[in-house]
């Protein structure tokens, strides 16, 4: 993996630790909007974090690809990759 491991590693703790609030919120029979907006906060976070494992993919592992001749498989790997993310 090309991202900065600890960057990685903070936000999906982040997450982790909302997704058990979350859950205990849900456990709670908390009111439906706090959870709702506790889900997107997790949600957004996730979002980043794979924001930034691509954009690393994207400068190194692509970079080195064209260098190398191979650009063409990391294109379509990363299109299939928007493909996932678009659904």
């Amino acid at each position: 993996m090309q991202a900065d491991k600890k960057t990685i590693e903070r936000l999906v703790k982040t997450a982790r630790g909302q997704l058990d609030g979350i859950l205990k919120m849900v456990e709670e029979d908390r009111y439906c909007m706090d959870i709702s907006n506790q889900l997107m906060a997790a949600d957004a976070i996730l979002r980043k974090a794979n924001k930034e494992v691509l954009l690393a993919h994207m400068k190194g592992c692509v970079k080195e690809a064209f260098q190398t001749g191979n650009g063409d498989q990391k294109i379509e790997e990363f299109v299939e990759m928007l493909d996932k993310m678009t659904k």
